[in-house]
């Protein structure tokens, strides 16, 4: 069996290898389509920002990581209930207020705080905290902060666009609901396959190798990032 170190090493090379593509062609769901759109569109456009909004948060792998992580020992509908509404919230204030007050952040370090995220949960998944400090952080706080940080990261993708005031507070809330429409369709299939593993015996097997792969996607984002920051 590989160690965890060992798929750290093996994911991180896969994780590299997708990186060779264009990222701008897969990251956040912008495509050249949607870019065109974006650019150009003037007025109210309700429907079309609610679909872009729920293809940004299905093809959003740095979203849908950290949410894996969030909800990968939660049990209870309840707690599942709790951590999205947390997440939501952060993540709808930050795309709101930023775009709206035109909060303008370098969008590579926005991001690079984004897969930290990653690599937080899948350390605390594996008791990372507990081991190294005794304790771990508090969860439902930490997911609201890093719901504002994954907020702000759609905020300054969308202000990439300059997107014209006329109906920008509609199209930004129909944008929001979309987002949240993809993360439900998102997490529904999440939740199954984690639900249908619990069954199994090697479900713990499976959430240590899980958790290292969510960790080592969350280093390889951050190195992306502030490779980018630095560089370009």
């Amino acid at each position: 069996m590989l160690s965890c170190f060992q798929k750290y090493c093996l994911s991180s090379f896969i994780f590299l290898f997708f990186l060779g593509f264009p990222f701008e062609s897969v990251a956040h769901g912008v495509d050249d389509a949607t870019r065109a759109f974006l650019q150009q569109n003037t007025g109210v456009q309700f429907i079309p920002f609610l679909y872009i909004g729920a293809k940004h948060m299905i093809t959003g792998y740095d979203h849908l990581l950290f949410l894996v992580g969030v909800l990968f020992f939660v049990y209870r509908s309840r707690d599942v209930l709790l951590y999205v509404s947390l997440f939501t919230l952060g993540h709808s204030l930050t795309l709101l207020f930023g775009v709206i007050s035109n909060i303008q952040i370098n969008a590579y370090l926005i991001d690079a705080i984004i897969g930290l995220s990653v690599v937080y949960k899948g350390f605390d998944n594996l008791g990372g905290f507990m081991t190294v400090f005794g304790k771990s952080p508090n969860a439902k706080i930490a997911v609201l902060i890093f719901g504002l940080f994954h907020g702000l990261g759609l905020a300054t993708k969308l202000q990439e666009f300059k997107l014209p005031e006329d109906g920008l507070l509609i199209n930004l809330i129909a944008f929001n609901m979309g987002i949240e429409l993809g993360q439900f369709t998102a997490l529904a299939f999440i939740l199954l396959i984690i639900n249908f593993w619990r069954k199994h015996n090697s479900f713990i097997q499976f959430a240590t190798s899980a958790n290292c792969l969510i960790m080592s996607a969350g280093f390889m984002l951050i190195g992306y990032q502030l490779t980018g920051y630095f560089i370009r």
